[in-house]
């Protein structure tokens, strides 16, 4: 058994084939001035860590920086506070961390929270030339399997050395707001046939007295209050595990086991996309997609569906995204009636 340096990751015995990561939450100390922490043979650059941390930013980007160091101190805290320290994970676990080896990221995707662009970014970036726009990237594509090569996919050294070297990112959004976003793109958009029927279908005869069998067989008409409903039944989470997009992000990313060294906001997006690209040396090259969307789900939207939610349910629906909220820092909502 061995124990890492920084005491961020132990390796634990594997059962048959299956690796099992032991991490342990704790503060990690900033790296020494000059020291290289990628240990890959032939890699003498500096981490992007130490570019984080030492302020070797251009000026306008030094007020952003300490912005998200700001952040990163309050998630370390929060998980102090609300986690226990010791956790096991899976290489199963770690499927939504997409790595770049050639510019030493990882980011962890998060459904509804831009993901899509972040992944045509880092689809650019490791293209080695194959694509150079990422809006010229069709959004279908850049969700195919395989196109982008996650952490999962590496042995457990190799998961090591990256987790412990690389610049790790993730992007996160008021818990309620990317709900509402999430159930307006899969259940109120006709092209989605895919999550009327393995959803829709369920919650239609679950949630809604007396349906007709056309809405059973078709699941394309799901209410916001019965997807709610959904959410909350014990059933749901028993069966099988939330769809992720709809999964806390907690649950997706592990921020309080795997240190992320940038958490970005998708209310602050440009710039904290902007910070990201300059800590991984391409922001001179590559241009974050802004969204040109005139109906993106806001506050605003998120209180208007809310509205018709009783304080039994919106109460419920709060303590399952509780943590998202305490570890990212957002403030309960000033429409919940809890």
């Amino acid at each position: 058994m061995k124990i890492h340096r920084g005491g961020r990751l132990l390796l634990a015995t594997c059962l048959g084939s299956l690796f099992v990561l032991v991490l342990y939450f704790q503060t990690i100390t900033k790296p020494e001035p000059g020291v290289n922490t990628d240990s890959r043979p032939g890699k003498s650059r500096r981490s992007p860590l130490q570019t984080l941390y030492n302020g070797d930013q251009q000026l306008e980007l030094l007020a952003a920086q300490r912005s998200l160091q700001g952040r990163r101190e309050l998630l370390e805290q929060a998980c102090l506070s609300n986690t226990r320290k010791r956790q096991v994970l899976s290489p199963e676990d770690l499927k939504h961390l997409i790595v770049d080896d050639k510019h030493s990221l990882i980011y962890c995707y998060v459904p509804k929270v831009a993901c899509t662009n972040w992944k045509r970014v880092l689809m650019v970036l490791t293209s080695d030339g194959r694509y150079t726009d990422p809006l010229s990237i069709p959004a279908n594509e850049a969700h195919v399997a395989g196109n982008l090569r996650t952490l999962s996919e590496f042995s457990v050294t190799e998961i090591n050395q990256r987790l412990r070297s690389y610049l790790k990112f993730i992007f996160v959004r008021d818990p309620f707001e990317r709900l509402v976003s999430a159930y307006r793109n899969k259940f109120t958009r006709s092209y989605n046939t895919a999550f009327h029927r393995r959803y829709g279908t369920k919650i239609i005869r679950r949630h809604r007295p007396e349906p007709d069998p056309e809405e059973i067989e078709k699941g394309n008409n799901v209410l916001f209050h019965e997807f709610v409903q959904y959410l909350v039944d014990p059933r749901t989470q028993r069966e099988e595990p939330l769809n992720e997009h709809w999964e806390r992000v907690h649950s997706l990313c592990h921020p309080c086991l795997i240190h992320y060294d940038v958490v970005g906001k998708y209310e602050t997006l440009e710039p904290d996309a902007q910070a990201v690209l300059s800590l991984a040396g391409v922001e001179g090259t590559l241009q974050f997609p802004t969204s040109g969307k005139s109906t993106r789900t806001d506050g605003n939207m998120a209180a208007r569906y809310f509205k018709h939610i009783s304080p039994f349910y919106q109460k419920k629906l709060f303590n399952l995204y509780r943590m998202d909220f305490l570890l990212f820092n957002y403030s309960t909502p000033e429409y919940l009636r809890t």
